[in-house]
């Protein structure tokens, strides 16, 4: 397995392109299945998710075709996909793919809405969490399906052949059933109410794609949905949103580190929460023209104690990178994790490096020490992976971290970006 071998202390400087989201992009080439036309994605993110999401979509039928990175200064406009599902060839999606990532169970929405029926593994456990799909089940039911469990599959059929619109009531904020009941509901009979959505940025991005498509939204980017559904979806042309994390994730690598980098592509509205928690830790934090300016020169990083929250608030996936920045910081800080059980797992890792933190079921107390020592440490998810990072940038010596095929789930091109600030990192191979 590759491998990341950084040496701390140097300060970043220079500028990193921000790419697409993720989590916009992934829910965005799942909206193809709703159509027999082209749907066309621009600045999908070069990821280990997206690469594999695009071979379970081909197993359904979409055709994918995908246009390069442009030349030029603009090199961080990612991929352009051309996504074609003129005829979905099998509702089946197998456990050996919904298994390999959560966000797959999102066709289930799209396959009953568009054939009438879908035969779809449950995901299962994973790293941080059971994150049940009882909300999805839930939605989808309320839009007139019919639902089993068989075997560890969920098997859905629609009434009358079609689904209806109907209304949804989540009893908690729920990022994915939001998702897959959106999608779903931009082929249902007649109108669809979704209450208590969740209010995220990467949500929006979908319905403003649907939109173009032609289903009929209100509400965007509120905790209510109205949905008109359509009896046939078009194709069309989406440009996928920055990535948030990856912005909140590099603009504490600067905080970390010192210096000052320009996030070019990063848009602040996304973030809002994180960046103001992140000013109070003492970093000057501008707008410009192309992005963010995030700077941190001459002075040490004040504790902020912070709690996650739903959109707006601060986000979940950047609570591990917050703590790594909290380990240097000047005093004590709480951390408590409302959003995922089990999302604690960077901390033994963070001890290794000679991080002072204490667990207390949802809350980490961090004491800040006055310095990190580089050692191996191990990666155990995405976001936590780039915590090792971030406090391998401000740790005296070598850190090597391994299992680094985390990090290509979710962050593109990550050593190139930051070696091109100064930072001392590169891949091993094998």
């Amino acid at each position: 397995m590759d491998r990341i071998r950084i040496v701390g202390g140097e300060k970043l400087n220079g500028s990193i392109p921000i790419s697409g989201a993720k989590n916009a992009a992934l829910p965005l080439m799942i909206a193809s299945l709703l159509t027999p036309d082209r749907l066309t994605l621009k600045n999908v993110p070069n990821l280990a998710d997206v690469n594999l999401l695009a071979r379970i979509l081909r197993n359904h039928g979409v055709d994918l075709a995908v246009d390069g990175k442009r030349p030029g200064p603009a090199q961080h406009i990612g991929e352009t996909f051309h996504l074609s599902a003129r005829d979905i060839v099998d509702t089946v999606a197998p456990y050996e793919m919904v298994s390999r990532m959560r966000a797959s169970f999102w066709v289930l929405g799209p396959l009953l809405a568009r054939c009438g029926q879908a035969k779809v593994s449950l995901p299962g456990g994973c790293a941080i969490g059971t994150r049940p799909v009882d909300l999805h089940l839930m939605g989808l039911k309320e839009l007139g399906a019919e639902i089993e469990i068989e075997a560890g599959y969920v098997l859905a059929k629609a009434k009358g052949g079609g689904l209806r619109g109907g209304r949804v009531v989540f009893p908690k904020v729920s990022v994915g059933a939001t998702h897959n009941v959106l999608l779903a509901s931009a082929l249902a009979r007649g109108e669809t109410v979704i209450e208590n959505a969740a209010r995220e940025p990467e949500i929006g991005d979908v319905a403003e794609c649907l939109v173009k498509m032609g289903a009929k939204i209100e509400g965007i980017g509120t905790s209510t949905l109205h949905i008109q559904g359509a009896d046939r979806l078009e194709g069309a042309v989406h440009s996928v949103l920055a990535d948030r994390i990856e912005t909140g994730t590099f603009a504490m690598a600067v905080a970390a580190t010192g210096g000052d980098v320009t996030l070019e592509g990063a848009r602040p509205e996304l973030l809002k929460t994180a960046l103001d928690t992140l000013a109070k830790t003492g970093v000057e934090i501008l707008t410009t023209n192309s992005g963010i300016r995030i700077k941190r020169n001459g002075h040490g990083i004040e504790p902020v104690s912070v709690e996650t929250q739903p959109f707006p608030g601060f986000p979940t996936d950047l609570q591990a990178q917050f703590m790594a920045l909290m380990t240097m910081s000047k005093g004590t800080s709480v951390i408590r994790e409302t959003i995922f059980e089990n999302r604690f797992m960077h901390v033994q890792e963070l001890a290794r490096l000679g991080a002072d933190i204490q667990l207390h079921g949802d809350t980490a107390t961090v004491k800040g020490v006055k310095g990190l020592t580089g050692a191996p440490v191990m990666a155990t998810d995405l976001r936590a992976s780039v915590s090792l990072v971030i406090a391998a940038l401000m740790a005296d010596g070598e850190t090597m971290i391994n299992r680094v095929y985390h990090l290509d789930r979710g962050f593109e091109q990550l050593e190139q970006k930051l070696s091109r600030c100064g930072a001392q990192i590169e891949r091993l191979t094998g």
